[in-house]
């Protein structure tokens, strides 16, 4: 089993439903967006368009994140999920700089508005770097993660790429990933 998710940007409206959704399910706090959406304009006038990217950690099959990390506090899961083990991670932030999806945050009090309180689990988060999880505990429970079930457009669709009769496996045969020829392999395709 490896999960994927494959995100088509020809439903994506940019309406962020799946970033309200996993800040409200993951309970980040100001400024930490795990998962995001690029307004994206390509082309040279006067033939423009602009369409959305939605961005999250990609969950590679063959992380810098991971080969950085001095503690081990980054692993990756058989399902093909990369996680962080909050009590190995010291706040380096090499994994910060190596991701080249730009997917990992460090929580400080730094960005914080005086006045804006912190939220519940942020305490516990502060000093170290969080991400995407693909809602690991949701999916191991039968769920699908908060951004695929808040899409109002069906633009994401979550599931094990290893069966061959599951609808993501169909899709990946579509999509493609972002920086494909950089031998990352990442679990995040994208129809263009």
């Amino acid at each position: 089993m490896k999960y994927a998710m494959v995100i088509d940007l020809t439903k994506c409206v940019g309406c962020n439903a799946c970033t309200a959704a996993c800040k409200i399910d993951n309970s980040t706090g100001f400024g930490v967006k795990y998962g995001q959406v690029l307004e994206v304009e390509a082309g040279r006038f006067p033939d423009v368009t602009k369409f959305y990217l939605p961005i999250l950690c990609m969950h590679c099959e063959n992380p810098e994140c991971l080969k950085v990390c001095p503690t081990g506090a980054t692993f990756r899961t058989k399902e093909g999920v990369v996680l962080i083990d909050r009590d190995r991670c010291m706040g380096c932030r090499y994994c910060v700089v190596a991701c080249p999806y730009m997917a990992r945050y460090f929580y400080n009090d730094l960005k914080r508005p005086l006045g804006v309180p912190r939220m519940d689990l942020e305490d516990e988060r502060l000093g170290t770097v969080e991400k995407c999880d693909f809602c690991i505990d949701r999916v191991r429970e039968g769920d699908l993660p908060a951004c695929v079930k808040a899409c109002p457009y069906e633009a994401r669709t979550f599931g094990d790429a290893d069966d061959p009769n599951s609808r993501v496996h169909g899709l990946m045969a579509r999509a493609k990933p972002l920086k494909e020829d950089e031998g990352f392999n990442p679990s995040v395709y994208y129809i263009w």
